[in-house]
């Protein structure tokens, strides 16, 4: 286990310096030149003093050099300043949305597991009848919509027509912090943003479980007379959560994209609407340092993921590296 645990990470390690590499490549390959960024528009500058410019932020050095200097400098926890915030540090303004943006896909992520395993298993065991059909009649409605579409109509619907949500926001505007406005205003979001991720984990659930089912040692322990209920949750539901697992591993990603968008629908002040107005203001180092963040945050959980198997189905074995 030890073996492959280092043997995981090593790689978790590669696939994060081509995630910095990638980072800086295509952003060095947007149209226009990076140090617009750094001049006011309103201001004209000689083209003596845009050299200057030049050379004061490594810009003139060649691609590879930059990439190393600006590599050195992340590893040491300096992801430089903003460019739309001049006193505030890129760590510092991820410090500060990293915590909101947790939450939220926390609480998605959660609601979707549970919603998508509970579903699962019961459109598996209801098979074929009219739960089974409107389950995944829902699962399929869900699955084809996007999450943008999702949280605009969600918005719609349950804040602008029933005014039963919050429409922005964290935290109602000028009231004391209290844990119920704060569930008040995440659990719209929340629920929307888990609508795609738990209609994906009941349809892997639902086949998974089915394929169990259909296994001899399923149909043993009911010749024995064991409860359904016991045959479900003892013998087949563990082994049938493997698949599920790896697609929960994977649903961080998307997570993240959609994330993104609900965080930009509702005004959640999170690591997505920071990326969205970096983006908007080219504010390159925060665009660098907050796509970095996220990305490491994506190849530790898929590391986690890997990791669970071995404790999820004790028949999995781990010899040397290999499973």
């Amino acid at each position: 286990m030890a073996r492959y645990l280092l043997r995981r990470v090593l790689v978790g390690l590669l696939m994060l310096l081509a995630l910095t590499l990638l980072i800086f490549v295509l952003l060095r390959l947007t149209p226009g030149d990076p140090i617009d960024a750094y001049i006011n528009p309103s201001q004209s500058i000689t083209a003596e003093e845009r050299a200057l410019l030049r050379a004061q932020y490594g810009l003139d050095q060649p691609l590879p050099t930059q990439y190393l200097r600006w590599l050195g400098q992340a590893l040491r926890g300096n992801l430089g300043y903003s460019l739309q915030r001049y006193n505030e540090t890129v760590a510092g303004l991820i410090a500060t949305r990293m915590g909101p943006t947790l939450l939220l896909m926390g609480a998605g992520l959660c609601l979707a597991i549970l919603l998508g395993i509970a579903t699962g298993v019961v459109s598996a065991v209801r098979r074929n009848g009219m739960v089974d059909l409107a389950l995944s009649s829902l699962a399929m409605l869900g699955i084809s919509s996007p999450a943008f579409l999702s949280a605009l109509v969600g918005l719609y619907v349950f804040s602008v027509k029933l005014q039963w949500m919050p429409s922005g926001g964290m935290l109602s505007a000028g009231a004391a912090f209290s844990w119920g406005d704060l569930l008040h205003h995440l659990l719209l979001p929340a629920l929307l943003l888990s609508v795609g991720h738990c209609a994906l984990i009941m349809r892997y659930m639902r086949a998974s479980l089915l394929e169990v089912l259909n296994q001899d040692y399923v149909r043993t322990a009911r010749a024995k007379g064991v409860r359904e209920t016991w045959v479900i949750v003892k013998h087949a539901l563990r082994n049938a959560m493997l698949p599920v697992v790896t697609l929960i591993g994977s649903t961080v990603g998307l997570a993240v994209g959609g994330a993104i968008f609900t965080e930009s629908v509702f005004n959640w002040p999170g690591m997505g609407l920071l990326l969205v107005g970096a983006v908007e203001g080219r504010d390159y180092p925060v665009i660098m340092g907050a796509t970095l963040v996220i990305g490491a945050c994506v190849i530790a959980v898929n590391l986690l993921t890997d990791l669970l198997y071995a404790v999820i189905d004790p028949r999995i074995q781990v010899h040397g590296g290999e499973r």
